[in-house]
C-alpha cells in the first residue's frame, strides 16, 4: 500500500495484480509505504478503511481517493495457480504441484476451500465499506497503460516499471464446465470486473 498525501491517493495492492513492481517503482515518493509483512502490504479496503483512512481523516481533515487493480478472474487464479508451482513451495500444504489447474479452480469454488486453492477474492478485497469508504479509481490489470498514465498524470512523473514477483509461465487451460462452475459460484468476481469502464 502506497499513500501520496498531496495529491490525497493512496494505492491498494491486490495481489497478483502487478502492484509489487508499481510499489518498488514509487515508494522513495510515497509518503507512507507499506511494503512487508504481507497481510499488510495486501492490506483490502476493509483494512485501508479501519486503520489507515481514520489516520488521516482524524489527524489531517481529508480523505483520500483509493486506486486499485482488478485482474480478470481466471487470469488471476491462474497467476495463483502458477505461483504456488514455484519449487520452494513442494511439500507444503498450499502447493500447487501435481494439481491440476480444474482440480485448483474446483477447489477453489468449494465453501471450505482446501489450502493449495485459498487464495481470497478480489471482489471481498475491493468490497464497497458500509461508512461509504470505497475505491474511487479501479483499472483492469490487461489495460497497464491506462493505469500507468493514470498515475503518471496525478503523481506528475513518469514511471519506469521492473517486473517483480512474476509467477512462472506455463500454458494452462480451463475446461468449460469447471470454468461454467467458477462463472457460477464466484459470480461477483466476474461482475465486479466487467463492471469496470
Amino acid at each position: 500500500m502506497l499513500v501520496f498525501y498531496d495529491e490525497r491517493l493512496v494505492l491498494l495492492s491486490v495481489p497478483k495484480t502487478g502492484t509489487t513492481a508499481y510499489q518498488e517503482a514509487l515508494q522513495a515518493r510515497a509518503d507512507l509505504a507499506i511494503t512487508n509483512p504481507p497481510e499488510l502490504k495486501h492490506a483490502a479496503l476493509y483494512r485501508y478503511n479501519r486503520w489507515i483512512r481514520p489516520m488521516f481523516e482524524r489527524v489531517c481533515g481529508v480523505e483520500l481517493e483509493v486506486v486499485a487493480v482488478m485482474r480478470e478472474p481466471i487470469s488471476w487464479l491462474g497467476s495463483w495457480y502458477r505461483f504456488r508451482q514455484r519449487p520452494f513451495m513442494d511439500g507444503k500444504p498450499n502447493s500447487t504441484k501435481g494439481i491440476s489447474f480444474d482440480d485448483f479452480v474446483r477447489g477453489y469454488c468449494k465453501g471450505k476451500q482446501p489450502e493449495y486453492a485459498n487464495v481470497g477474492s478480489q471482489a471481498t478485497f475491493l468490497e464497497p465499506q458500509k461508512n461509504g469508504c470505497r475505491v474511487t479509481h479501479l483499472f483492469r490489470y490487461e489495460d497497464q497503460p491506462r493505469f500507468q498514465g493514470f498515475l503518471e498524470q496525478r503523481l506528475d512523473l513518469e514511471i519506469a516499471l521492473e517486473r517483480r514477483n512474476v509467477s512462472p509461465e506455463m500454458p494452462l487451460s480451463l475446461s468449460a464446465d469447471v470454468e461454467a462452475l467458477l462463472r457460477r459460484k464466484r459470480a461477483k468476481e466476474f461482475e465486479l470486473y466487467d463492471s469496470i469502464s
